[in-house]
């Protein structure tokens, strides 16, 4: 009998996702293991992989958003009849929508009746310009497509020469891609310009947006003394291979603070507080799209190196959008830090289930007063916001001070 491939959630937090592109057409031998199509979610853009046998006779949704559990695709045997199988999926998923109190545009069964026609004349492909007849895989033309970017200056490296993401993403990295952009896509003084608003920067918006408005937000800001944090961080360095960065330190501080004041590890559940016995620290990553949480489990038990090591693997995957969903879930602490963009100071919203979220300025030098004397000194600030229902003013004080007496004597954090 033929399957109805519906869309999955991908994410915790997904509730539809927007088709990229086809890697099959109707017509084609699907096995298990088989790439269908690029997904994106809030999160990332993933692949969506055929559990099923047999060939594609039914694409529903070419390009665009589809709610999770709505209908994608067909696969069965060849040539067999699947249009009761269909209409069955289309129904639950219109009154799925009606009993959310969603508007569902209206079927047409002309399009329904198109797609049982047989595979050839679904697969042929309308005339297309130069662009469209060059290899490249549906993300990899979407991301050209974002960045302004023409194929035809670009070498693939997959399959019999297929542009690939990778090759987008190289291609970028080389110093290329938006600066190279062709006329079109230049923004001039004065022009207005509507973009859509992607699956993530949506997720954001609602998520983000709840939490503020939802929990009551409190924030506590303090100095913190960084000289011997930059002293210990120069000996690290000298020695050890990996490059120990202050990020690492403040991840590892705010992990060893958090075991000592574990109402800040907590999580606002309406009738109860849970205070969570892990420590699952996010570390906020800027993507093109937006952000990314992804998560550095049970930090406190981790060493610098390898806090190191496990976030520049994480925001690497983050920022190639390779990140899966369990490795940005889980997270009962997140970090923001925009030190390296200059910022002194600023305030960040909870990311939720969180009930706290630490906002990093960069080290600034100023003029310090040590001993009675003037001197020039490295400071930095930090400001922790706070769910007022959980956390009170003077347990958040508290738990920055130890974090401040943690930076203040990194060796506290070697033992």
């Amino acid at each position: 009998m033929a399957e109805v491939i519906r869309m999955p959630r991908l994410s915790d937090t997904m509730e539809e996702g927007v088709i990229v592109g086809w890697l099959k057409k109707v017509g084609d031998p699907v096995e298990p293991g088989d790439i269908l199509a690029e997904v994106e979610t809030d999160k990332a853009t993933m692949e969506l992989e055929s559990y099923h046998e047999g060939y594609l006779l039914h694409i529903g949704v070419e390009e665009g958003a589809v709610p999770v559990n709505g209908v994608l695709a067909v696969i069965g045997e060849k040539d067999e009849e699947f249009q009761e199988e269909l209409d069955a999926a289309l129904k639950e998923e219109d009154e799925s929508a009606s009993s959310n109190g969603e508007q569902k545009s209206e079927e047409k069964p002309a399009e329904v009746q198109e797609s049982s026609a047989p595979a050839e004349s679904q697969s042929e492909e309308p005339a297309s310009d130069d662009s469209d007849r060059i290899k490249a895989s549906p993300l990899a033309r979407k991301m050209a497509k974002d960045e302004g970017i023409d194929l035809s200056r670009l070498s693939g490296s997959g399959e019999q020469g297929r542009i690939v993401k990778q090759d987008i993403v190289s291609y970028i990295e080389s110093g290329n891609g938006a600066a190279t952009s062709q006329p079109a896509t230049v923004f001039q003084a004065g022009e207005t310009k509507e973009i859509p608003v992607s699956q993530m920067r949506k997720a954001i918006a609602r998520r983000l947006g709840e939490s503020k408005f939802s929990s009551p937000h409190f924030y506590v800001t303090m100095e913190i003394d960084m000289d011997a944090a930059i002293e210990s961080r120069k000996a690290l360095n000298a020695t050890a291979p990996p490059k120990i960065s202050f990020n690492d330190m403040v991840v590892k501080a705010a992990a060893m603070a958090l075991r000592q004041h574990p109402n800040i590890n907590s999580s606002w559940l309406g009738d109860k507080i849970k205070i969570n016995g892990d420590i699952n620290i996010g570390v906020a990553v800027a993507v093109t799209d937006g952000l990314l949480v992804p998560v550095v489990r049970h930090a406190d038990q981790k060493s610098l190196s390898m806090i190191n090591g496990e976030v520049k693997e994480l925001a690497g995957l983050a920022r190639e959008k390779k990140l899966q969903p369990d490795q940005m879930e889980g997270n009962t602490f997140t970090i923001s830090n925009l030190g390296m963009f200059s910022v002194e100071e600023f305030t960040a919203i909870i990311n939720p289930p969180d009930a706290s979220i630490l906002a990093v300025g960069g080290i600034i030098q100023k003029p310090v007063v040590k001993d009675g004397d003037i001197v020039v000194g490295n400071r930095m600030k930090v400001t922790l916001s706070s769910d007022h229902r959980v956390v009170d003013g003077a347990m958040a004080a508290q738990f920055l001070l130890t974090f401040k007496e943690l930076l203040e004597n990194p060796v506290r954090m070697l033992l």
